[in-house]
């Protein structure tokens, strides 16, 4: 298919300038209920490099590591549990939003005990 440069560099301006959606969300052991729970400023983007990673085995926490690797990428699930709303508002800050979301759901989803990945 070929287009005019102009209308490339437009369209590639134009995807380079789309907000993407922010979020938390969870990789799930359907085997062990265990959960890993993260927020990113593009949620879809946040979740395929965790899967990569994974597949890698290269992701930071290695408890999810161990646990992939001995039962396989079919026994985890991965979803987004909640986006921030975005706000008409030149003071509205994403990145505040999102971290305030990411600590409402780790303490909801009690992250931190033995149900998660995040444990001490």
């Amino acid at each position: 298919m070929n287009m005019p440069q102009e209308t490339r560099r437009a369209l590639a301006r134009k995807y380079k300038e789309t907000v993407r959606p922010a979020g938390v969300f969870a990789i799930r052991n359907t085997l062990s209920g265990r959960l890993y729970l993260a927020g990113s400023l593009d949620v879809e983007g946040a979740m395929n490099r965790a899967r990569f990673e994974l597949g890698l085995r290269s992701h930071r926490n290695k408890a999810l590591v161990r646990d992939w690797a001995a039962h396989g990428a079919a026994n985890f699930s991965f979803e987004v549990i909640d986006r921030v709303k975005e706000r008409d508002d030149p003071a509205f800050d994403r990145a505040a939003e999102l971290e305030k979301l990411l600590v409402l759901w780790r303490e909801e989803l009690q992250c931190h005990s033995d149900r998660g990945y995040d444990a001490p």
